[in-house]
């Protein structure tokens, strides 16, 4: 089985003074304004690093409640904050880190349990396996 899903950027002008706008295949964001400021200054908007911390959390959470499930276990709650690092290195900038937060309210868990199917999931939702995949591309110069 292979699931597509798409988000699509457009961007105008020059780095600096240029406007973008962030679109989802679902339409929840539809052109959202994003831009250096937004990136690097935090004004209003959106940016591509709360973007990745936002699936990146949320992928982990549905991985964990997988997980706990094939332990009989289910939780009331699941809260993870993803905080993407990035950071200028060598004239250019990289994201070296992904940190995850997690609080969970899970009935009748054991602390070995929890922490067992948390990083299990820390280590294979798909977004965390993402973070190492192949990047293809097709480029046209209209």
């Amino acid at each position: 089985m292979s699931i597509k899903k798409h988000g699509s950027a457009k961007w105008t002008g020059n780095l600096k003074e240029g406007k973008g706008h962030v679109s989802t295949q679902t339409g929840v964001l539809n052109d959202q304004p994003y831009g250096f400021q937004t990136r690097f200054e935090g004004k209003s908007g959106t940016n591509p690093e709360e973007l990745i911390g936002a699936a990146h959390a949320s992928c982990f959470s549905m991985a964990l409640s997988m997980i706990l499930e094939g332990e009989d276990l289910v939780a009331d709650s699941i809260e993870t904050k993803a905080t993407v690092h990035l950071e200028q290195k060598d004239g250019g900038f990289h994201i070296p880190k992904v940190h995850l937060d997690v609080t969970a309210s899970i009935p009748n868990a054991t602390e070995e349990q929890f922490n067992r199917a948390a990083n299990t999931a820390k280590e294979n939702c798909p977004i965390s396996k993402l973070l190492t995949a192949e990047i293809t591309m097709d480029a046209k110069l209209a």
